[in-house]
């Protein structure tokens, strides 16, 4: 099992969208049981959660569901994780922190690094901006780079 584990600062809005995303995108091409996804959050103010109304309704627009309940990261994540994919820079240096006892290379990323539509490298929070349907059109896009990555990676796809 490959595991994917997307995190952002409360897990609440990007992350849990990521996590739906991916899981959307890996049940369509067949490969569920192939993967092991998750999300959390670098913070843990908002722990047993759902996702923000926000996200679930941007969501569920697109045909996507989601179950995600808030967490924050473990240690376990540092040390099962295939993939740590941090939503922005402020994550991904808070994660490089958080797991500075742990051997990080090439597990760490930013979604958007494998996102080829646009030329930001950071998903922004829509807690409070509201901008929820933006925030998916750059998740969406980083995910399905990301599938395309690991695919090659892991040769589990048809070319």
């Amino acid at each position: 099992m490959i595991n994917v584990v997307f995190v952002c600062m409360g897990n609440i809005c990007r992350s849990p969208m990521a996590e739906a995303v991916f899981q959307h995108l890996v049940d369509e091409a067949g490969l569920s049981d192939k993967f092991q996804i998750d999300s959390a959050g670098t913070i843990s103010y908002h722990n047993g959660d759902p996702a923000h109304p926000g996200t679930v309704r941007v969501l569920a627009k697109h045909g996507i569901r989601s179950h995600s309940i808030s967490r924050k990261v473990t240690p376990s994540d540092f040390t099962q994780a295939d993939y740590l994919i941090a939503l922005d820079r402020e994550n991904f240096y808070d994660l490089k922190a958080m797991g500075r006892d742990f051997n990080l290379d090439g597990q760490l990323h930013l979604l958007l690094d494998f996102a080829k539509e646009t030329n930001t490298r950071e998903v922004p929070d829509p807690y409070y901006n509201n901008n929820f349907e933006y925030v998916y059109q750059l998740v969406e896009s980083g995910c399905k780079g990301l599938l395309a990555h690991i695919c090659r990676q892991h040769q589990i796809c048809d070319s």
